[in-house]
């Protein structure tokens, strides 16, 4: 049986502000010029300003690395990521988070749990959707017997009918949210909307919420600090990224004014 314990002991019972953080492209990526120095430098300020606008934890993610394989990186966006996750870990106490795109979560445990991160997001651990990459199968039954194996302490975040992709068949979010709840073994459940930035449509979050009441329940995209209120009488958090860089465009830098803007409309908060 799935209990919200973990999640609840990880932030405390409190709506939850998960900041992102977009790596830029990693070496073997199209888009990789040749210069970790300075991927780890943007990751850096980008921390740094999700940390001073108050976030409660910050996620990492390879987003930059498009096309992205399907379910098994290469070895080098492994050893990238775990570079720079590994002085990411050293420079700030939050709760961190690893996200290999677009559907490694064996990958993403992996290395989470060798730079002590607390959780990961893996887009699609039960059902199958499909994306860009082809059809992408939920793997529940391998993550959950490899985070055993390797006694990792690590959460489990994933998404219901995860952006960029589609079903293979209609499928009702209420009862997408109640399988991967109760037989996909998450820690938490991510509702988001079409695309990275686009807005999560509402009456997917209710349904969700009906489908996995006990759940912890996080909105995945489209987040912003006009329509953030929306959303939090029925989820647990959010994860926002697009919403906090500069001008509000994901390719630039986090901007802490931004970040402060939402947490502190978050914090205003009264059920």
């Amino acid at each position: 049986m799935q209990t919200r314990e973990p999640f609840d002991a990880l932030f405390g019972k409190k709506k939850v502000i998960i900041g992102m953080v977009h790596l830029q492209a990693l070496p073997g990526a199209p888009r990789y010029a040749n210069n970790m120095s300075a991927v780890i430098d943007a990751a850096l300020k980008d921390a740094e300003a999700l940390e001073q606008g108050g976030v409660e934890g910050i996620m990492i993610e390879n987003f930059f690395d498009a096309p992205f394989f399907k379910d098994h990186v290469p070895p080098e966006t492994v050893a990238a990521m775990t570079r720079v996750i590994t002085i990411l870990r050293q420079k700030t106490k939050l709760p961190l988070g690893v996200n290999v795109l677009r559907n490694d979560g064996i990958s993403a445990l992996a290395i989470a749990a060798a730079c002590e991160a607390q959780f990961v997001r893996i887009n699609i651990v039960s059902w199958a959707m499909l994306a860009d990459q082809g059809i992408i199968e939920g793997r529940a039954a391998e993550i959950a017997r490899y985070r055993k194996m390797l006694g990792a302490n690590v959460l489990i975040f994933t998404d219901c009918l995860t952006k960029h992709a589609e079903p293979l068949a209609p499928m009702q979010m209420e009862w997408v949210a109640l399988d991967t709840w109760e037989r996909g073994g998450a820690d938490a459940l991510v509702i988001s909307g079409k695309a990275t930035g686009y807005a999560t449509d509402l009456g997917d979050v209710i349904a969700a919420r009906k489908g996995a009441p006990d759940a912890p329940l996080l909105i995945g995209s489209g987040v912003n600090v006009e329509n953030v209120h929306d959303f939090l009488p029925t989820v647990d958090g959010v994860l926002v990224g697009t919403s906090l860089k500069v001008d509000g465009h994901v390719e630039n830098p986090v901007d802490v004014t931004r970040v402060r803007a939402i947490v502190d409309k978050v914090r205003g908060f009264v059920e």
